[in-house]
């Protein structure tokens, strides 16, 4: 999606009345992209839920002030919400942004009870190429696993995510993985097992850019595993839907953000 049309969509939006950003501009390493925003409740008198938004872009494109909306969103719903830039083709390759994101993580775990979070109670959700990124971090033990992470996650919510896209068909998966030695290991869903975090995948119906077959195929994987997994399908809804019903302008298309609020309330709380 357009940087400039998220701009537009966060200048023309109400925000959230209930919440807060607490800090800006935060460095998680030493690259220019390696930032982060903090947005809090308003009033807060105990250590809260943290929730780590990973948004997408097709791994080429996006900045975290675009989604200033979602971070009051969440934050307005109870959620100490980071939300992280991290680099994208071309300057890095894959897996790297897959890394800072995973860098970014690691930097909430250590430092989240600084801004009212509590690092005990932590959820990833991503949207899109972000969706991708929070499962294989959740998913492929090269990640969070390898940095000592992975029990720190208590649930993830992908939201019209890339789970499922071999072989590559488009300028923008070739783009991204076509030089990938061992292609297969690029997909989420070839890493399920039965350890994986409790999920919701949802999706809408009319997402012609990431097709809801990703959603459908990936909960599928995770059941026959035996994983917990929470499976949505919103009516009429596009790709960008599912992320811009989290606004408040847009929340009558669809209740993303009520779905989202009540299934970590359940395993955050």
């Amino acid at each position: 999606m357009a940087i400039s049309i998220l701009r537009i969509i966060n200048m023309l939006s109400p925000g959230d009345t209930g919440s807060r950003k607490t800090a800006r501009d935060v460095p998680y390493g030493p690259q220019t992209r390696q930032k982060l925003d903090v947005y809090a409740p308003k009033t807060t008198s105990r250590a809260l839920p943290v929730v780590f938004f990973i948004y997408g872009g097709s791994w080429s494109d996006g900045d975290r002030r675009s989604y200033d909306f979602v971070g009051r969103a969440l934050a307005a719903q109870g959620f100490v919400t980071v939300i992280a830039d991290y680099r994208l083709l071309p300057q890095v390759e894959y897996p790297e942004f897959l890394e800072d994101c995973t860098a970014a993580f690691g930097w909430v775990v250590s430092n989240i009870e600084r801004f009212g979070g509590d690092p005990g109670r932590l959820a990833l959700v991503g949207h899109s190429a972000g969706a991708y990124n929070a499962l294989m971090m959740a998913l492929n033990a090269r990640y969070l696993a390898a940095a000592g992470l992975s029990e720190r996650v208590r649930c993830v919510v992908g939201l019209s995510g890339p789970y499922d896209f071999f072989p590559f068909d488009g300028p923008i998966t070739l783009r991204t993985f076509g030089a990938v030695p061992d292609a297969r290991s690029t997909q989420p869903i070839n890493h399920v097992s039965s350890a994986a975090p409790p999920m919701l995948l949802a999706t809408g119906d009319k997402d012609t850019l990431v097709y809801p077959r990703n959603t459908v195929a990936l909960a599928a994987k995770l059941r026959a595993a035996g994983a917990a997994v929470i499976e949505l399908h919103y009516p009429g809804l596009g790709h960008a839907g599912t992320l811009l019903a989290l606004g408040r302008p847009a929340r009558g298309l669809a209740p993303v953000l009520a779905d989202i609020t009540a299934y970590l309330r359940k395993h955050l709380n």
